[in-house]
């Protein structure tokens, strides 16, 4: 089947370019695998209008109403494999399906590489936080974690010392901050434990305590880290689509990769992981496609 723009991922970013192009009457198929990184947090908020909206519900309102163009197809599936082909792009998918597209966007968001430590996967989303933009406001006050350290650690502290007085750093081992950074904390009251975590104390995804290798435990009620990622979708890469030194897809203004014709947008490409700005990179990238397409 052909279309103008193929679309990987049916999330945040997928959706709201699908919509600017359904609205630009463009045709459009959206392939989507179901399985969006934020799949277990239970709100999303500071997104303008439906501020703790669970995300199955912001991303099925968005579906519903992207389903209203008619030139807008959905497909449930994942796509293994794509290719340039005659001016376009063919895309191969697990269920043995093939589709062409002159345009390819990439809204494949990416994949969180969490330590390895007893009960922080089962957290994760939950009580153990990467945005406090996102989530700060509902533990302001409250007795605060950071599993971090160095440079990544002083950044989280600085940020997040802003929603509560009550904070510390988890190095999970030897300190490495330097003199001014260590300085700078305890001008802000904000502890710092060296000792090596064993797990996370937890029920039902909170997290209620951080149990180290000694036996002893700090009792906390959230906790941020700053995760390692991997892109969750690598078929750009394998098409040629070149990466940052971070690992976030490379575009330029107009939300175009390296290779031309190919797009990307949302979390694969930029740190600033909110719903808000997924769907504004979403709605640009729709829109910029639509206006290049004119040739």
């Amino acid at each position: 089947m052909k279309f103008d723009v193929i679309i990987v991922g049916g999330s945040y970013a997928g959706l709201a370019a699908a919509m600017a192009l359904g609205r630009a009457l463009r045709t459009v198929l959206v392939i989507d695998s179901g399985l969006p990184c934020n799949r277990q947090t239970p709100y999303s908020h500071n997104f303008l209008t439906r501020d703790g909206s669970t995300p199955r519900e912001l991303a099925a309102i968005g579906r519903q109403q992207v389903g209203r163009y008619n030139t807008v197809d959905f497909i449930d599936d994942v796509a293994l494999r794509g290719f340039k082909k005659d001016g376009g792009f063919e895309i191969l998918t697990a269920s043995g399906q093939t589709f062409y597209g002159l345009r390819l966007v990439f809204a494949t968001g990416i994949r969180d590489r969490l330590p390895l430590l007893e009960g922080l996967s089962e957290c994760w989303g939950i009580s153990v936080l990467h945005c406090p933009f996102c989530h700060g406001f509902e533990v302001r006050g409250e007795k605060t974690g950071i599993l971090g350290n160095g440079d990544d650690g002083f950044e989280l502290a600085r940020l997040i010392s802003n929603w509560t007085s009550d904070l510390t750093l988890f190095t999970n081992g030897r300190s490495t901050f330097t003199p001014s950074q260590q300085f700078m904390l305890q001008s802000h009251y904000i502890r710092v434990v060296e000792k090596e975590i064993n797990r996370l104390e937890y029920s039902g995804g909170q997290i209620q305590g951080i149990v180290f290798n000694d036996h002893t435990i700090e009792p906390v009620k959230a906790m941020y880290l700053r995760s390692r990622f991997e892109q969750h979708c690598t078929i750009a890469q394998a098409m040629g689509c070149s990466l940052t030194a971070e690992g976030y897809v490379m575009v330029d203004d107009f939300q175009e990769t390296t290779v031309g014709g190919i797009y990307a947008c949302g979390d694969n490409v930029s740190r600033m992981r909110t719903v808000a700005n997924a769907v504004a990179m979403g709605t640009a990238t729709g829109m910029n496609i639509s206006k290049k397409m004119f040739v």
